[in-house]
């Protein structure tokens, strides 16, 4: 059979565990040697039945294991995280695991649906051939945006055919990953993250989705952060704003209100305006760190967190045409339904702008 390691090791790392673990669940029905020499695609499982193990070791079924010629390597030039500097290797590459692993199973699941997304997500070749603030402006008019602050954005980005995933990343340091799964896009938060900076993730993915999903740039970061900033907030309306309100922190906390963006957002955007100069921006920081909010700002609780409901959605359609949710688990390649009815438990009525034909 053909058989790509890279599954494999993969699923074994987005799940937490190490070889001796796996070895250990499988009471000895392989050597670690052998499992090694899988992960490596050095040698393919003798049978069905090492197979289907391993599978039900972590967690997936064995036809999810076995769609090697589905996958792309682990670590992919095509997707982007949020991070720190400081966070270690094995940190994000444990995470970039999880994302993939949340790619190829929504790709078995979207694969065999026919889903057609009101809006759609652009994207351009070259990163050079749009500056990243226009970009913004283009989808914002692409999707008919009304002014204003963007309201409910993880629906905006599921009306386009995003899929949004909300999940403990076990670390704060780690904002966000996306990645194209083929022609649908998967975007994936830290909960940990409050509500403000939630959002300002989802704008900077959305830029790497519509800027970055075939040529690498070096200025990939900046770019998006510049596309997040104009996406969110509009310089023809935020600039009159910061322009004749000041850089007073009660300004700013009633603008964050409004815009659902942090005081350190509005603050940069006002920079990168050209609006304060860099004195006043280093007593902003300073003011800040003095109070203790330049990690934790105040106000961020009274924006409201959004939810996704297009995993909801699906699952809830797909059991309305008569399948059960281990039907619907084994589709996206889970081995129960727990995955499925987790979605479900999360479930409230919501407008539907994804149609299933």
């Amino acid at each position: 059979m053909s058989w790509n390691g890279d599954m494999l090791r993969m699923t074994r790392r987005a799940s937490g565990m190490t070889q001796e673990d796996v070895i250990a669940a499988l009471d000895g029905m392989i050597t670690q040697a052998a499992l090694s020499r899988y992960e490596a695609s050095l040698r393919a499982p003798e049978s069905d039945a090492i197979v289907d193990a391993l599978a039900r070791a972590l967690g997936v079924t064995g036809r999810f294991l076995r769609a090697g010629e589905r996958t792309f390597p682990m670590v992919s030039s095509t997707a982007h995280m949020r991070r720190q500097s400081t966070v270690s290797p094995p940190v994000w590459k444990d995470l970039e695991a999880r994302l993939n692993l949340h790619r190829l199973h929504w790709s078995m699941l979207v694969d065999d649906i026919d889903i057609t997304p009101q809006l759609q997500i652009p994207t351009f070749d070259d990163p050079s051939e749009i500056a990243p603030n226009a970009a913004a402006i283009f989808v914002r008019e692409k999707w008919r945006m009304p002014l204003g602050p963007v309201e409910h954005l993880v629906g905006w980005l599921e009306a386009a055919g995003a899929i949004v995933i909300i999940e403990d990343y076990g670390t704060e340091r780690v904002d966000g990953m996306s990645q194209w799964i083929g022609s649908w896009p998967v975007i994936s938060l830290n909960e940990r993250a409050p509500a403000d900076r939630r959002r300002l993730t989802l704008a900077h993915e959305l830029g790497h989705l519509v800027l970055h999903n075939q040529t690498p740039s070096v200025d990939a970061e900046d770019e998006a952060n510049a596309f997040a900033a104009e996406f969110l907030m509009p310089t023809v309306e935020i600039r009159p704003l910061l322009k004749s309100g000041g850089f007073a922190l009660g300004r700013l906390a009633d603008l964050k209100q409004q815009w659902g963006v942090s005081m350190q957002a509005l603050f940069e955007r006002a920079y990168r305006l050209g609006l304060a100069t860099a004195e006043d921006r280093k007593r902003f920081y300073q003011t800040l760190n003095a109070r203790r909010w330049k990690k934790t700002e105040p106000g961020s609780e009274l924006i409201p967190l959004e939810t996704p409901r297009f995993q909801a959605h699906l699952v809830e359609s797909l059991l309305e045409r008569g399948l059960t949710r281990t039907d619907v688990a084994h589709m996206a390649g889970f081995a129960d339904s727990e995955y499925a009815s987790s979605i479900l438990a999360e479930a409230s009525p919501a407008r539907r702008r994804l149609t299933i034909v």
